[in-house]
């Protein structure tokens, strides 16, 4: 297969698919045995170019270990229009809280993130897993076998990640004051808060909402 017909075949997979595709998924389709990694991710990047050229309202992503077709920035508001429920995620204060603790110490159980949070999270819990933010990864291999929590590849398209590693660093999200105090010890995230309340914050509290961006998923 000729560059340019199979760089038409890519543009094509990645307009079809409803998930980010992986290397090997891409590789395994196209079925050459002698067509390489390294030169896939180089026609990947050629076809990028050529979007841009062609001021295409959208554009090749790396997110969530594998690659999609995405809306630009300057588009995105008329897929939101269009599919405002799919794009905009509403997460409150304490949902928000409990996935930043499941992204930075997962695996963990419910009973580790309410010793953090300090609160009672299951209902907190149960909507991120509705939400396909967090899935149940294991059991922890303690008295009674509890559930173990972690992020989906959801959780990373959500946010425009490539994997967890791009996931800030802690120290970057200290205030100035803090950081230099904490400045050569580790952040310790297992000293539980002091609550205000002995309960998770209600199902009323004002709600975060993330413009997410857009793909087709």
């Amino acid at each position: 297969m000729e560059r340019d017909e199979r760089k038409k075949v890519l543009e094509l997979l990645l307009w079809m698919t409803d998930r980010p595709l992986k290397i090997n998924d891409i590789l395994h389709v196209l079925g050459d045995p002698a067509y390489t990694e390294l030169e896939l991710r180089d026609d990947l990047a050629s076809l990028g170019r050529d979007l841009d050229e062609r001021q295409a309202p959208f554009h090749v992503v790396e997110v969530a270990h594998g690659f999609q077709l995405a809306s630009r920035p300057a588009f995105s508001q008329w897929v939101r229009k269009l599919y405002k429920d799919k794009t905009a995620l509403r997460l409150s204060p304490s949902a928000l809280e409990t996935l930043s603790i499941i992204a930075y110490k997962q695996p963990l159980t419910r009973g580790e993130v309410e010793d953090i949070r300090g609160v009672d999270v299951s209902g907190t819990l149960e909507t991120l897993l509705d939400r396909k933010l967090v899935k149940i990864v294991g059991r922890k291999e303690a008295l009674g076998r509890p559930l173990l929590y972690g992020t989906t590849l959801d959780f990373m398209k959500q946010f425009g990640l490539r994997s967890l590693d791009e996931l800030p660093r802690l120290e970057e999200l200290l205030p100035a004051e803090t950081a230099d105090l904490s400045a050569g010890s580790p952040v310790d995230m297992a000293a539980p808060p002091q609550p205000a309340q002995a309960t998770d914050a209600p199902n009323d509290a004002p709600a975060t909402e993330l413009t997410l961006e857009d793909t087709r998923a």
